[in-house]
């Protein structure tokens, strides 16, 4: 018997417009992992975020975060892995950013402990409204836009900026850091949003990569993936079977196994409930 390993992102493809997973697809997915299926997922998101929009959600084995720069311990918030940025790298991504006057969140660890920094005053609409949906989320740490704040803006262990805005403004950025081996990095509309985002990450922080470190953990034969983006590429391409949900990019469509059902009919546990394969046999 085959041991799989069953891997989903989030936004767009397990939750809906709501940003929720369906009673429906909870119930389903709980059910099959109490009887053995190897479920997890993998998102752009902090654990601290995902944690609110999969509530319900059974998953006791570990979680890809910040699209593959962390895998996580649900349970205990435990960092089991992570990619993160060396000095001469920060330094390369501040200068860039600062000779294009982009102003980003950069997401590092101080003192062991995870944080969001931005400058205050230096926010546009899509920041406003990032910072707006996560009050309360004891990672934000606003700095003042002083020489002092915009130093402290890139200390601790940096492992993720986002940037926020028009695409013709990032679209520089992405160029640069598309082309440069030492970053991996993507640009894409936000869901729902008017906006932009542009996220730069280390280049071993990918879904991809942090799915296979999972499939060794776990002693998988294989991987069946779920994604709705172009950061699914790299998952889409590392797993042996992949489904784009009906509201996925193109781009994803193409490379997919196969299409399934929406995000907003339950697509994912739609096809789990009808495919999936738990570890003491089959499912039909």
């Amino acid at each position: 018997m085959e041991k799989i390993l069953y891997v989903t992102d989030l936004d767009g493809t397990l939750l809906n417009r709501s940003s929720r997973i369906s009673p429906n697809s909870i119930k389903i997915i709980n059910g099959l992992v109490e009887r053995g299926m190897l479920f997890t997922y993998a998102t752009a998101r902090s654990l601290v975020s995902a944690s609110v929009v999969t509530e319900g959600l059974s998953a006791n084995i570990p979680v890809i975060a910040y699209n593959g720069a962390f895998i996580m311990q649900p349970s205990t918030g435990e960092i089991l892995s992570r990619e993160g940025f060396d000095g001469e790298e920060v330094n390369a991504v501040r200068a860039a950013l600062e000779e294009h006057g982009v102003s980003p969140l950069v997401y590092s660890l101080i003192s062991g402990v995870e944080k969001v920094s931005w400058l205050k005053n230096k926010e546009n609409q899509g920041i406003r409204y990032y910072l707006d949906s996560r009050k309360g989320d004891r990672r934000l740490n606003p700095l003042e836009d002083t020489p002092e704040g915009r130093d402290a803006l890139y200390r601790g262990d940096v492992f993720y900026f986002t940037c926020i805005g028009e695409k013709d403004e990032l679209q520089d950025l992405y160029e640069m850091f598309s082309k440069d081996d030492r970053y991996y990095c993507t640009l894409k509309q936000e869901i729902y949003r008017p906006e932009f985002w542009c996220e730069i990450m280390p280049v071993k922080a990918t879904k991809a990569y942090a799915i296979e470190k999972l499939k060794k953990l776990w002693n998988c034969d294989r991987v069946i993936s779920f994604g709705d983006a172009v950061n699914d590429i790299p998952m889409f391409e590392a797993s042996d079977e992949a489904y784009a949900v009906e509201n996925a990019a193109a781009e994803l469509k193409a490379l997919a196994t196969g299409v399934i059902g929406s995000n907003e009919d339950d697509g994912v546990a739609v096809w789990l409930a009808e495919n999936a394969c738990i570890f003491a046999g089959s499912f039909r």
